[in-house]
């Protein structure tokens, strides 16, 4: 059950990078579950891994050699997580690299592996592997939209977004701005996400190319910046995945350079692929059936507001309260004060749901009724605002109510 997710949108390709993708039948032989992307030389490439301590066997193996080389391929495989599966998960992890080497004749430390299923279970390895020479013969450029299909597991939809813009460029030496045709650069991504989703990442899997070049340093910062106000934003149930891992591949192939006086544009497109993607997670968030939006403002400092964002957004009566459409501020008010907030005075507090003011200085506002509320909280997409009357800062967190669809996916997961 998603909710406002549109059309799969028009994909611009990324010269310098291609993908291809396979059926290994890992879990069904009609569906496609193994991604091979290949890397142009002399590219950049930055990731950022999930902070769960009992993180995957691929992504020790990705983190380590993303240290020591710039890669050349990625491997995706769908259906099973490889966690919770020991020094034979490494071994299983490296055996796919070892093969996509053999393959394509680049070092196995040139090739990270990604991995999203079920959780405790051996990677079927020889599935893989005898897979892996359909996916390399499908490497195009084209095949963003085939990529992100089969990058899914609980997901009802793909998540893609992709856009081709102008950006500044300058004389060396000089502030003076040339624009022309060899200007414009171009950002594509893809995502998969539904359930387990809260940061810090926040996105299970995504991948993300540019034909800008852009130096390692600043491909990560922008990376960094980018990840805190999207995928570091969103929850579906507070679980933060042991798989979660996002890419982002600057080619060059543009010829488009990339500094420090041009950064803040590029860094803007990067932000809203971003956002598209890991809200495109949220609208189609297991069970999902609002797409609901927390906003706190007037906090003290960031750490209070995000506080306080997260407790309402992770409180199962809150989300209960969403998915049965009911405007419960009583709730909501109780997840305010049970965040952890020193001095935090509820007789302060303002609550918004869409523009209709339920909660005045803590209690229910004087021309609030119940039916305002029922027809704000009919809407699929819902904001929250929280006003706390602390200082002057505001943050934003995504979310989804919580039904019994929810329940029934997890429920089903493994059988």
């Amino acid at each position: 059950m998603a909710t406002g997710l549109d059309s799969f949108p028009k994909i611009y390709p990324v010269s310098g990078f291609k993908l291809g993708t396979a059926s290994a039948g890992i879990k069904e032989i009609s569906r496609n579950d193994l991604v091979v992307m290949q890397i142009a030389e002399n590219s950049a490439v930055a990731a950022l891994f999930t902070k769960n301590a009992f993180c995957a066997a691929p992504i020790e193996v990705a983190r380590n050699s993303l240290a020591k080389h710039v890669p050349s391929y990625l491997v995706v495989n769908t259906g099973n997580a490889n966690a919770g599966t020991g020094a034979r998960g490494i071994r299983d992890a490296q055996m796919t690299c070892a093969k996509i080497a053999e393959l394509t004749e680049v070092d196995a430390d040139k090739v990270l592996p990604f991995s999203t299923g079920v959780i405790g279970e051996y990677l079927p390895t020889q599935l893989i592997l005898d897979a892996l020479p359909s996916a390399i013969e499908a490497l195009n450029e084209d095949g963003w939209e085939a990529a992100a299909w089969s990058i899914l597991t609980t997901d009802t939809r793909p998540k893609a977004s992709s856009k081709r813009f102008a950006i500044p460029s300058y004389h060396a030496g000089t502030s003076e701005v040339t624009t022309s045709p060899e200007t414009h650069i171009t950002l594509t991504g893809i995502a998969k996400g539904s359930g387990m989703i809260k940061p810090n990442m926040a996105t299970m899997l995504s991948f993300i190319a540019t034909d800008a070049s852009i130096d390692n340093e600043l491909l990560h910062r922008a990376l960094t910046l980018a990840a805190n106000k999207s995928f570091n934003r969103i929850t579906v149930d507070g679980d933060t995945s042991t798989n979660d891992a996002l890419v982002l591949v600057a080619t060059g192939h543009s010829g488009v350079v990339v500094d420090e006086l041009n950064f803040s544009q590029f860094q803007a497109n990067l932000e809203s692929v971003c956002v598209e993607l890991a809200q495109a997670c949220i609208r189609d968030g297991e069970g999902a059936a609002k797409f609901v939006t927390i906003v706190v403002a007037n906090a003290l400092n960031l750490d209070e507001a995000l506080e306080v964002a997260y407790t309402v957004a992770e409180s199962p009566l809150v989300k209960t309260a969403l998915g049965a459409s009911d405007a419960n501020w009583g709730r909501i008010m109780a997840a305010i004060g049970r965040a952890e907030i020193t001095h935090l005075d509820m007789e302060k507090v303002d609550i918004y749901i869409n523009d209709t003011l339920v909660v005045h200085q803590g209690q229910r506002s004087a021309d609030y009724s119940e039916e305002a509320g029922s027809i704000a909280m009919q809407t699929e997409d819902i904001e929250i605002k929280i006003l706390l009357d602390r200082g002057d800062v505001s943050q934003t967190v995504w979310t989804t109510d919580l039904g019994h669809e929810y329940v029934r996916i997890n429920a089903d997961y493994r059988t």
